[in-house]
């Protein structure tokens, strides 16, 4: 996976590791899709971070998976803070892909054996993931990633 760099900013973006870290506690993403009318639609979801694909859970039968199914870019966005001086956050530019079932049955299916796990245990403390025969699995592998830390900025 080639990833584009970080140009502008860099005195303030996140490393790797610390990217890595961020995602994987952070809680609550932010997803834009494109309407079939051109216009955003952006949602709040949970999400997992396996440090090289995002992989978000959506109801089949969401407006989200209609934009998606018939335009794959997506942009997703994790921040936090309260203040100037705490903003924090990781924007995602990509792709996302059905895996698995659509919708997620009981079938073992490889690939989301470690997402699964993940998802799991940041939203509900165990290791087994359930479906619910609503949702299905979309992986988002990044073509850009851009982080910001503004802990790092000076006096702030």
């Amino acid at each position: 996976m080639t990833v584009r760099e970080q140009r502008r900013a860099r005195r303030i973006a996140m490393t790797p590791d610390e990217v890595d870290a961020f995602l994987a506690t952070e809680r609550t993403c932010r997803v834009a899709t494109v309407g079939a009318d051109g216009r955003p639609h952006v949602v709040p979801l949970w999400f997992a971070w396996d440090g090289r694909a995002l992989w978000l859970t959506s109801l089949v039968r969401s407006q989200r998976w209609t934009d998606l199914t018939r335009d794959p870019r997506v942009g997703v966005v994790v921040d936090t803070g309260d203040t100037y001086g705490e903003l924090r956050g990781v924007e995602i530019s990509g792709t996302a892909t059905p895996v698995g079932d659509v919708p997620r049955g009981n079938a073992d299916v490889p690939e989301l054996a470690e997402p699964e796990r993940l998802f799991a245990r940041k939203y509900a403390g165990v290791d087994t993931y359930t479906p619910d025969g609503r949702h299905a699995w979309l992986k988002v592998v990044p073509d850009k990633i851009v982080s910001w830390d503004f802990r790092k900025i000076p006096g702030s």
